[in-house]
């Protein structure tokens, strides 16, 4: 390492104009960034959080109750909203990833949002917007077609905005650390714990502050105040701009997958080298999207290695490579490397279908159920929701001080399990939670049969909505477990240019498994008849929800099992992780962009450190 730094300082010397960008270089990776930058930027996140879950844990009530909608119908609106919502970020993550960079992205899409909000605001204090009180629940008048576009068209522009928010914020927040693994690892905390528990935060103060508002003062209010909150975070993100560190984008990643798949399809005769290092690398031509480290060759999915197989027609005129016919191995890695979590991902999915009656089913549930603290006091349905989020909160800490250094001693891992072992305990704890639930409505429904209240939707039955606490805290430490995984592996194993990319998917497995959710509920209803349907429109207690949640417990095992097999097979991404000096250098080189791009077929590797990224 010192003869390294002494050829640098020897090379610098000769050339006083490249010492001179060096430390400049140097003097700005190490001013911008940093722990600084978090309140700015964790504030855009958090008033979203707080803003979302403010009128979605309760929009049930909203939809039931001020729209008149029935049960279903409502449970279906918010399930394919809410997938909308989670659809977006993929074209976020492609604007972000492309050229607009993910300052600009989240920008944009925090104004899309709050217009949205504001929209949505506006309808809940104007009366002409809803159609008349229906307390008794009986023969309601639903909302018009007039109302609900008028809602339906605010929800749509939060859905846009929310897509520029999701895929960026996170990522973004990771881009002001060095998330290098050696750099990781000895920390005393991980990021995306922190981040799920500022969230979890948000996410608290909108189930009992908004909430109440909403159930006892008005609808108007109690969605005016995140409209506000959101206004506020967006001048809060602006003002911390100058001291982000903000990545340079390399151009779109779908493209350059897309480049490497015509590529190989165009040489699909071609005999690839027994020698990988033979395949085509080119450092100048990945310099944007491998700043942290080039991907190496891997053996599986052989046949997309000949897309990076050098032949004669692969040059221009130039002797530039032509994208369409030549592609490094990098370029090829990084489509392996999608390839690979696809199956990882597409778990997810099912797992966000089996708990989206949390935010349904579960509050009419408690809606019928004693929820009194005290008699003048009695909980609000949607805030029931607050003991998944407790359970988070306390959890994370408690899984960061407790779990990780107790399962360290055994796995001799630094940070405790990997990323796959963590999403694997969630889906078996997520499991547990769904038969928790459907033997606690099997109790509600008994208690309902005693008192003779089978037949009285609007009455209050007498058991305790506490009831429902094990399912609640249970689905809060399944989240710590698989949600947070999720994140993690998807930001870890995704390639570093892909990252936007990469939490988007995270965002598309909500939206799909919401769509599911959507499709197993319709299903359900339309199929099992109209005397004893297990989900009714207006009567829970005459439906057979519990038969909903063992369905729903059987998929999860099904799901479990192929998860188990996928990780099981899972191969982790390897990289070449350059030295210090190795990085000033390239940057050194980045900064003059005056040298032609060079052919590093040859393998002449250098002094790296070739790193299996686990985490």
């Amino acid at each position: 390492m010192e003869e390294e730094n002494i050829n640098l300082q020897k090379k610098v010397t000769e050339n006083g104009e490249e010492e001179k960008k060096s430390d400049v270089i140097k003097f700005e990776k190490k001013k911008l960034g940093g722990v600084r930058t978090m309140p700015f930027i964790l504030a855009n996140e958090i008033c979203d959080r707080f803003a979302s879950a403010g009128f979605n844990a309760n929009m049930i009530s909203y939809l039931t109750q001020e729209l008149n909608l029935p049960l279903v119908k409502a449970s279906n609106t918010l399930s394919n909203f809410a997938g909308t919502s989670s659809f977006t970020p993929l074209i976020g993550a492609f604007f972000a990833d492309s050229f607009a960079g993910r300052f600009w992205t989240i920008v944009v899409g925090s104004i899309i949002y709050e217009l949205g909000m504001v929209s949505i605001t506006t309808s809940a204090f104007l009366p002409r917007f809803h159609p008349p009180p229906c307390p008794t629940q009986v023969n309601c008048q639903e909302a018009s077609n007039l109302q609900l576009g008028i809602l339906y068209s605010a929800l749509l522009l939060t859905s846009l905005g929310t897509g520029g928010i999701r895929p960026c914020v996170v990522t973004f927040a990771a881009d002001q650390f060095d998330m290098a693994k050696s750099k990781t690892e000895t920390k005393t905390w991980n990021f995306f714990n922190w981040y799920y528990f500022c969230m979890g935060m948000a996410s608290l103060a909108a189930l009992t502050i908004v909430v109440y508002i909403q159930d006892n003062v008005s609808w108007g209010w109690g969605l005016g105040i995140p409209t506000i909150a959101m206004g506020f975070s967006i001048i809060i993100f602006i003002l911390g701009s100058p001291l982000y560190r903000k990545v340079k984008m390399g151009g779109s990643p779908f493209v350059r997958l897309t480049q490497v798949i015509v590529a190989a399809v165009r040489k699909r005769k071609a005999v690839a080298p027994t020698d990988p290092r033979l395949l085509y690398e080119n450092r100048e031509l990945d310099a944007d999207i491998s700043s942290n480290g080039r991907l190496l060759h891997s053996n599986q999915f052989k046949w997309l290695d000949r897309a990076a197989i050098v032949t004669n027609s692969d040059m221009n005129r130039s002797n530039q490579p032509n994208p369409w016919r030549l592609a490094t191995v990098h370029r090829v890695e990084e489509l392996k490397t999608i390839i690979r979590m696809l199956p990882i991902w597409a778990a997810a999915i099912l797992s966000v279908a089996s708990h989206s009656h949390l935010n349904s089913f579960t509050i009419q549930q408690a809606r019928s159920m004693d929820r009194r603290l005290s008699r003048s006091f009695q909980i609000p349905p949607a805030s029931m929701s607050i003991f998944s989020t407790l359970t988070l909160l306390i959890g994370l800490p408690l899984y960061e001080r407790l779990f990780v250094p107790f399962a360290r001693r055994f796995t001799r891992n630094p940070v405790g399990i990997t990323c796959l072992q963590r999403m694997g305990i969630g889906f078996f704890i997520s499991i547990l939670a769904t038969i928790a639930s459907a033997l606690i409505e099997i109790k509600r429904k008994a208690v309902a049969a005693d008192h003779n209240l089978l037949d009285k939707p609007t009455a209050i039955i007498p058991i305790s909505a506490f009831w429902l606490l094990p399912q609640y805290c249970l689905h809060g430490v399944a989240e710590i477990f698989m949600a947070v995984g999720h994140l993690e592996f998807l930001y870890d194993q995704s390639p570093e240019s892909m990252r936007s990319t990469a939490a988007a998917l995270y965002w598309i497995a909500i939206a799909i498994g919401n769509y599911i959710s959507t499709i197993m509920v319709s299903s359900v209803h339309k199929y099992t008849g109209k005397k004893r349907n297990w989900l009714p429109d207006r009567n829970l207690n005459r439906g057979r929800l519990e038969n909903y949640y063992w369905l729903v417990t059987v998929l999860q095992v099904i799901n479990l099992i192929y998860y188990v097999i996928c990780a099981w097979f899972y191969t982790y991404k390897s990289i070449e992780v350059l030295t210090e000096t190795e990085c000033m250098e390239e940057d050194i080189e980045s900064a003059d962009n005056t040298k032609p791009l060079l052919n590093d077929s040859k393998g002449d590797k250098g002094d790296i450190e070739v790193e299996l990224v686990k985490n």
